[in-house]
């Protein structure tokens, strides 16, 4: 294999589907948002994506079987709209291969009639919030109104959004897609599931589903070890320095 796959393990046809990303970023905002949703609305996997870009290596589970690193997407049918909800191990480290595995992306959610792209993630701002806010960024300004009534605030976040979150958005208005991305304000040196409550909370709101946010800070215990050794080796893979305090959670910031 020398490009990015992606393998559909199970086919579906999608009702006007949403593309919801959540994969590896910073505080592992979006990630813990986005595992969590799959686990609460039971979704259903439908495909892997795996690539050359990630790191050279297989994971050795408990049960004694080993797995490739990947993304994978999940399907939810729902009401209005279907869901596409893509998370994974680890995103794709050097520019150019972000842009190669965001267009495999963007092939499959296009094959499956995704219109409209939701990127989830953290905004780093140095300082522990007790009730974090959620800013927004969309792909066109008349969809700024639109989602200003769910509370999301726009026109604060300042910088850039590297990563999958961004390109998805910015590939994807290219192909002719709208997007919004969601990012909950954190530190951005540790997990944070209060951040990721924040975002999926308002994410519910938009998607007019129910989701209860009890086992967030239980899910984010579980997913911040296995993150943090998945940054370190996909850097050492790229001979990329790490220079991480042991709180530092910066994924692809």
């Amino acid at each position: 294999m020398f490009e990015t796959e992606v393998i559909e393990v199970k086919k579906v046809k999608m009702k006007s589907p949403i593309l919801i990303e959540g994969l590896p970023g910073i505080g592992l905002v979006g990630k813990i948002a986005a595992d969590h949703l799959i686990r609460e609305i039971k979704a259903e996997k439908v495909a892997d994506l795996i690539s050359p870009h990630f790191p050279h290596q297989v994971i050795m589970q408990k049960n004694g079987v080993m797995r490739m690193i990947k993304n994978r997407f999940y399907h939810y049918n729902g009401k209005k709209n279907d869901l596409l909800i893509l998370v994974g191990d680890v995103q794709a480290v050097t520019s150019e291969a972000q842009y190669e595995v965001t267009g495999k992306m963007l092939d499959y959610a296009q094959k499956k009639g995704v219109k409209f792209i939701i990127t989830l993630g953290g905004y780093g701002t140095g300082r522990v919030q007790p009730s974090p806010r959620v800013f927004g960024i969309v792909t066109h300004k008349p969809l700024v109104e639109r989602f200003k009534k769910h509370g999301i605030i726009f026109g604060e976040a300042k910088g850039s959004i590297i990563g999958a979150a961004g390109l998805l958005l910015g590939m994807g208005k290219v192909r002719g897609m709208q997007g919004l991305c969601l990012m909950g304000e954190t530190h951005g040196g540790f997990v944070d599931p209060k951040s990721a409550q924040a975002v999926l909370e308002t994410l519910s709101k938009i998607l007019e589903i129910k989701v209860d946010t009890k086992k967030l800070d239980e899910r984010a215990k579980e997913s911040e070890a296995f993150a943090k050794k998945m940054e370190k080796e996909a850097l050492a893979a790229k001979g990329m320095p790490i220079e991480h305090t042991k709180h530092d959670l910066s994924y692809i910031r």
